[in-house]
């Protein structure tokens, strides 16, 4: 089967919207998920990106799809991000995560970064093993820390 990775277009919206739920799903955090595809429009499309996504296509069907956004390195200087990068399931298999994969890398290294980060879940060994496997360090002794909008009031009105 062939397929098509491509630069995400703001009427890919609604496919990338389904594929951030069903990524949601499989880590088992259904219920995080508030962005829409209104949002994802605007913040992708607008007259500043906060992102850049790219898609996969398979028969004109959005199977995948990764997206990343830049960062800043106090040690390293500019690097980017990848959020989330997902193939559903049904066309797991085919090459097209190492494809989506390879566009964010060859992205970043057009762009000059210095480093492009992610977080992995510690049980998702398959992608652990594929990303060490590309050169990547896993860096197993770092923990990711959040505060969500509903923490970050409640800290601020403390």
């Amino acid at each position: 089967m062939s397929f098509n990775i491509r630069e995400a277009k703001k009427e890919d919206m609604p496919s990338v919207l389904k594929l951030i739920k069903e990524l949601a799903h499989f880590e088992k955090e259904e219920h995080a998920v508030i962005v829409t595809v209104k949002d994802l429009e605007k913040d992708g499309f607008g007259s500043n990106p906060l992102f850049k996504c790219f898609v996969a296509e398979l028969n004109t069907e959005i199977v995948g799809m990764s997206l990343c956004y830049p960062r800043y390195s106090t040690w390293k200087g500019p690097t980017i991000h990848l959020e989330d990068l997902i193939v559903t399931e049904t066309k797991r298999g085919l090459k097209i995560g190492s494809a989506l994969y390879k566009k964010v890398i060859e992205y970043g290294y057009k762009k000059g970064v210095e480093r492009i980060e992610w977080a992995v879940l510690d049980w998702n060994e398959p992608a652990i093993n594929f990303y060490e496997s590309t050169g990547a360090n896993v860096l197993r002794d770092w923990d990711t820390a959040q505060i969500d909008r509903a923490s970050m009031k409640k800290y601020l009105n403390t």
